[in-house]
């Protein structure tokens, strides 16, 4: 397993540096030098005597180790991989730099709008890909890629006709085939989805592949067509939707061999309760198998089908999602082993206050453990259990103080697991509504997620919406502008507006609270 992970955009002489730096440090003797060779290196530490001789050769073995592989010809062999998949989301044209394409290379600009990039997606440029469609619906006829994403079976069964070899063709502006250009548009979310399909079946027909992908930024989980199809992630839905016939095309994809065990795919997927895209890659086989053409390319950095279920079952456990536990464990997810910190699922859930997934995991015969003190308090809290809590408070006197002390954002868990009523309750009972982790506050994240009822239960215990983040400097409303939570956005502009004293203006949109 690997001590750190591999950087972004990693290269060979990013890493030769890394191993001469360490090369240095041991010969002068440093003790955190020292160590990273004690749990590395086969040999162990040098003795002093042959400190000063440490080579180079050594230095890069042990730099490999702590990346997760065997020695450094394999982390050359998978940095080879790197470069020939590497995909980075920049722009036509950088900031202060030459165009990447031609300035009349209309097609590119047009599929650089419409494809999700993972760097600024939003409506915005999607409205500008329909704009350009519009004032030149010539573009496709001669771009596969820009055809593909427009989703025009026509224009891409003509194109094929006289190259068929172009379904597998790498074009501008991101480098990748036309089938992930078809799956990673966002053009028009009303779109048919007959010609979505019938562009697929071209492109397939003619050599597709199914698990075509690249890694983005270098880093080791490819995002592939099926990722591009199911959508979503760390930006959220609204800026980050999934394809508007996201399981009518994953069908497609899957019967045509796409591998079903997609380790972007599951992330961007489990931050919501939706499980529809489980349910389908379930069906074609995901948890079995050797992980597809692109584990046996990434090796160990790949995680195996059974790692990536289990990182499913963690995170629903912790976020009560119990439907996704019972799926999970239909399909045999071991329910009784530690997680990532070392608990079980069943104390993850009991801690979390999510009884329906304990009672779940009861259901497969794992008892739920006995919670006291102020695990037992954090539990009935997120729970929402009001004669729970008192009763617990009635009991010891030091008890509310000892749990505010251990758990000074609790109010943050309770809004991230999207539970109103215990954000309220913890706030009553004198958990700080503005506490912060990573710089934000449980407002921030409602407001991403667009949770109005959890951000309401803040805004009336008195969190601050003015208040800026550590990273981005944003208010909670300039996060839910972000994430285009246009209620959010109505709904912390009135607020606003009543704590500052202004009266909203005719119009204002008027949301009650």
């Amino acid at each position: 397993m690997p001590t750190v992970p591999l950087p972004a955009d990693p290269n060979l002489e990013q890493l030769r540096h890394q191993a001469r730096t360490l090369q240095r440090a041991v010969r002068a003797g440093e003790p955190a030098a020292l160590a990273r060779i004690a749990e590395h290196h086969p040999a162990g530490v040098p003795a002093e005597a042959a400190r000063a001789g440490f080579p180079r050769h050594a230095a890069q073995l042990v730099i490999a180790r702590e990346y997760g592989f065997t020695g450094w010809p394999r982390l050359k062999r998978h940095l080879d991989v790197v470069t020939r998949y590497r995909r980075d989301p920049d722009p036509l044209v950088p900031s202060g730099g030459t165009p990447l394409v031609p300035s009349g290379a209309v097609a590119a600009e047009f599929c650089r709008s419409a494809c999700l990039n993972y760097d600024d997606d939003g409506p915005r440029r999607w409205a500008e890909a329909r704009r350009l469609l519009a004032e030149r619906p010539d573009l496709t006829a001669g771009n596969i890629w820009a055809a593909a994403a427009a989703a025009e079976p026509a224009a891409v069964a003509r194109l094929l006709a006289g190259a068929p070899e172009l379904a597998g063709r790498d074009g501008p502006p991101y480098g990748w085939p036309p089938l992930c250009y078809l799956s990673y548009s966002r053009l028009d979310p009303e779109m048919p989805a007959e010609p979505v399909l019938a562009t697929a079946r071209l492109l397939l027909d003619a050599g597709a592949d199914p698990n075509a992908g690249f890694l983005w930024h270098g880093l080791p989980t490819p995002f592939t067509v099926l990722t591009g199809v199911f959508g979503e992630g760390e930006q959220g839905s609204g800026r980050q939707p999934r394809h508007p016939h996201s399981l009518a095309l994953a069908r497609l994809l899957l019967a045509a061999g796409a591998d079903p065990n997609d380790g972007q795919a599951l992330y961007n997927r489990m931050f919501g309760p939706d499980d529809d895209h489980l349910v389908l890659l379930f069906e074609f086989g995901l948890g079995s198998g050797d992980g597809g053409p692109w584990r046996r390319r990434l090796g160990p950095m790949a995680d195996p089908p059974a790692a990536l279920l289990r990182r499913q079952l963690e995170w629903a456990v912790a976020h009560g999602f119990a439907d996704r536990v019972r799926l999970l464990l239909r399909h045999g997810v071991d329910v009784r082993a530690p997680l990532s910190d070392g608990r079980t699922p069943v104390e993850v859930a009991a801690a979390q206050g999510h009884a329906e997934v304990v009672e779940v995991l009861a259901g497969f015969g794992v008892p739920a453990p006995v919670l006291r003190g102020v695990d037992a308090l954090v539990a009935a809290v997120l729970a929402g259990e009001r004669r729970r809590v008192a009763t617990l408070l009635a009991g010891d006197s030091e008890l509310l103080a000892a749990a505010v002390a251990r758990h000074p954002t609790l109010i943050l868990r309770a809004g991230a697991t999207g539970r109103p009523e215990a954000v309220e309750l913890a706030a009553e009972l004198g958990f700080d509504p503005d506490a912060t982790v990573d710089g934000a506050t449980a407002l921030h994240w409602a407001a991403w997620r667009g949770d109005l009822e959890v951000a309401r239960r803040l805004v009336r215990a008195g969190a601050d919406l003015d208040r800026r983040d550590d990273r981005y400097h944003g208010t909670p409303q300039d996060w839910a502008g972000h994430a285009h939570r246009d209620a959010l956005v109505d709904y912390l502009i009135v607020q606003s507006g009543a704590r500052s004293g202004s009266v909203p203006d005719a119009n204002s949109p008027e949301i009650s609270d």
